[in-house]
């Protein structure tokens, strides 16, 4: 399957802009997530068979496999129901921003396929929080979907630095109840000042608000608990991590998310004059030395989703190595083709059983 993606239909669909091919793979999987029969037989057989594979389990979560879609494909919760039939574990929706935004300016998606990689700088362009909220409502709820589902939230980019943490808490009360985990964003490179809320007092702020929204919705009638995590930059330093790592434990975060893409230009890219977030295969070394530094300096306490630079079984099992329990994948795809998951899952399942 993999081959013949490559060889036949990739180049087909790399003669198109890379936004319009990605909108129209998100529409594809739209329609067919309205086809409940259809998707549920693509799924018997590319989901991993329940009787030979234990689940993976965290964040009080269980995943069937550990191979997810990374935030940024289905931005705005349309496509999420057919994800689980390309053989996904899980799929993390957004990134969702409390105002409905266009992102900037086009064109602002470039693939470099001899270096497997993409840059972007679409800038968080979405629907909005109360549109995907409507949607999400006429859809199967959190704990009765075939695969988990995160809601990955960030800034919406005409909120002001003080508006931040209010921003975000407006996003958390209208899609928290819909989610089965959430993420906060606050590592894209492509909305302005956004990497700033890295910063140990304004991260403090945030984390403190949103985890007693949390607390203040747990204790309603009916309320539940929902798992919070935090997507961070590849650029931080080792004490920058360490001061996120403090912050992460002091508000009881339930996991972290190993890397967002890079304002890196390594190798090839040095020459390269595009804006924006570099992803693929030139993240792989640094996206896994943060996870390695996290399990250390945490004592694997924390867990990990591992994302970056996942091309193969060999890059993904490299991450689950450092000490990851999940990883997620997005540029890989557009590479190796929308069955990559379920051909990655089960190698990494062969691998973990071998072990």
């Amino acid at each position: 399957m993999g081959l013949f993606y490559e060889r036949i239909i990739r180049p087909q669909l790399f003669r198109q802009d890379a936004e319009h091919a990605h909108e129209s793979a998100v529409k594809a999987l739209a329609r067919l997530g309205r086809l409940g029969p259809v998707c549920r037989a693509l799924q018997a057989w590319a989901q991993l068979p329940a009787a030979q594979f234990r689940p993976v389990e965290a964040f009080g979560l269980k995943f069937p496999n550990a191979v997810g879609l990374a935030a940024g494909f289905d931005k705005n919760a349309t496509a999420w129901p057919a994800v689980a039939a390309l053989g996904f574990g899980h799929v993390e929706a957004g990134t969702i921003t409390a105002r409905a935004q266009p992102g900037n300016e086009k064109p602002r998606v470039f693939r470099y396929p001899a270096e497997e990689a993409v840059i972007n700088r679409m800038g968080f362009n979405n629907d909005g929080a109360a549109v995907v909220a409507r949607r999400l409502n006429t859809m199967p709820g959190a704990g009765r979907r075939r695969i988990p589902l995160g809601i990955n939230l960030g800034k919406s980019k005409a909120a002001l630095p003080h508006e931040a943490v209010a921003d975000y808490l407006d996003s958390f009360a209208q899609l928290a109840d819909h989610a089965d985990y959430v993420v906060l964003n606050v590592s894209s490179p492509n909305t302005p000042g956004l990497r700033a809320l890295q910063d140990e007092k304004p991260l403090r702020e945030l984390l403190g608000a949103v985890t007693a929204a949390r607390r203040d919705r747990a204790g309603t009638p009916g309320g539940r608990r929902v798992p919070v995590l935090l997507k961070i930059a590849p650029e931080l330093t080792w004490p920058q991590i360490d001061a996120v790592l403090g912050v992460i434990a002091e508000f009881g975060l339930d996991g972290i998310i190993a890397t967002n893409t890079t304002l890196a230009r390594p190798g090839f890219f040095s020459t390269v004059n595009q804006a924006g977030g570099l992803s693929g295969a030139p993240l792989r070394r640094r996206a896994t030395e943060i996870i390695s530094y996290i399990l250390r300096a945490t004592g694997g306490r924390l867990p990990v989703i591992g994302v970056g630079g996942i091309t193969d079984a060999a890059s993904a099992g490299e991450k689950l190595d450092a000490g990851a329990v999940l990883v997620q994948v997005y540029t890989g795809m557009i590479f190796r083709g929308p069955f990559f998951a379920r051909d990655l899952a089960r190698a990494l399942a062969d691998r973990q059983r071998l072990q």
